[in-house]
């Protein structure tokens, strides 16, 4: 596991590789997300957020996940093509992960650390997870996932006017 958040390798769903360190001084609202959710609609307010907000130094990542109820069944270009179509995505997407048990990806792994559940779980319950990284300190907040990406206005706007 990398050491710091920033380096912490991730693959689009396009293939292209990344690292936190690719968005410098921008505050990260990283979210697994699924297609067959019940939290589905919330990619439009997703997006919303991302054009509302990337101006001033948000950037919203959406991190396909699996391990609920299978409500992400489709391949990269099958998720693209879902999320752009029904949702206009045009945040970055990531390749399908593992958020909990021994296959969950790194950065998930690390932002659980930083900020887990109630009663100090280090497990995802659910879809929609949010995380918001403070980029100055590396402090991350967690959302559950019946939080409405509008209901994370008021802590964005704090980060990003500071």
């Amino acid at each position: 596991m990398a050491d710091s958040l920033s380096d912490i390798r991730c693959v689009t769903l396009g293939g292209e590789h990344k690292v936190l360190g690719d968005f410098p001084g921008k505050a990260l609202l990283v979210v697994n997300t699924a297609s067959q959710c019940g939290f589905t609609p919330q990619y439009k307010g997703l997006e919303q957020l991302w054009q509302d907000y990337r101006a001033q130094g948000l950037v919203v990542l959406g991190f396909p996940c699996n391990q609920f109820g299978k409500q992400e069944p489709g391949e990269a270009r099958e998720i693209a093509q879902f999320c752009e179509r029904n949702f206009g995505v045009s945040f970055p997407l990531f390749r399908k992960v593992e958020v909990n048990g021994p296959g969950a990806h790194p950065l998930f792994v690390e932002l659980k650390k930083r900020a887990p559940g109630i009663l100090g779980t280090q497990r995802i319950k659910w879809n929609f997870t949010k995380f918001l990284v403070d980029p100055a300190s590396g402090k991350v907040t967690r959302f559950s996932p019946s939080t409405k990406p509008d209901a994370l206005k008021a802590p964005i706007e704090a980060l990003l006017d500071r």
